[in-house]
């Protein structure tokens, strides 16, 4: 009895277009986004979405009908080019305290270490290489520059494991609706905590420069394309 060819590794093992249910203009934006650094360049170049109109949580489909993004929905087109390109379509969210905003980041893996695409309005919460050999380093690298957008404290307090989109099956990538229900589940999963509340306690305020920084934006809101 001859045995099944073994299939090809994930990384070259694209997912079809046609089993999305992309169109043709859709597909061709994502067939050029064959890397992590292509898909965040890409990530980069469309204007933060400030939610003028109330809150959305919008499909990749409509990101790129509406050329505008936040971190959760930049996360989710991020995911799915990542699967497009024969990975997996992983994220992560982070959980700030009570006065800030949480985050959501999409995953990655080269050689064995771990890196992240991120849609932000910020300086510290951006892309990061495939340097850390673990989700935890990974995660501890966003941590300083996490910080309130007027008080300045760092406020990164808990994360959650990779998370792997294709749970909540493929309807996502195109859908015409909100996906808050895929961001409350993301909100509902086991979340690891930074450090002990007795250590949470001795964290330095933000100093002067970190300030300067953090009070840097790429996108505001002023805009008229966001």
């Amino acid at each position: 009895m001859i045995p099944k060819k073994p299939l090809a590794p994930a990384a070259r093992r694209p997912f079809y277009k046609n089993m999305l249910g992309l169109t043709k203009k859709e597909s061709a934006i994502f067939k050029k986004l064959t890397t992590p650094i292509k898909i965040q360049d890409f990530l980069d170049s469309m204007p933060r979405n400030h939610e003028k109109n109330g809150d959305t949580c919008m499909s990749p489909r409509r990101v790129l009908r509406e050329k505008k993004m936040h971190c959760i929905e930049g996360a989710f087109l991020a995911a799915a080019a990542l699967w497009l390109a024969g990975e997996e379509p992983l994220v992560m969210d982070f959980k700030a305290s009570h006065e800030d905003m949480d985050h959501v980041v999409a995953i990655y893996k080269r050689h064995g270490y771990f890196g992240a695409i991120s849609k932000t309005n910020h300086v510290g919460l951006r892309f990061r290489d495939p340097v850390y050999k673990t989700i935890r380093e990974l995660v501890l690298s966003y941590f300083h520059e996490y910080l309130h957008d007027q008080n300045h404290h760092k406020t990164l307090r808990s994360y959650s494991g990779p998370i792997n989109l294709k749970k909540f099956g493929k309807k996502w990538v195109t859908s015409e609706e909100d996906l808050f229900d895929i961001a409350w589940a993301l909100d509902d999963v086991r979340h690891f905590s930074i450090a002990p509340k007795k250590n949470l306690r001795l964290i330095r305020p933000s100093d002067k420069m970190e300030r300067k920084a953090n009070r840097l934006v790429e996108w505001k809101k002023s805009n008229s394309r966001t």
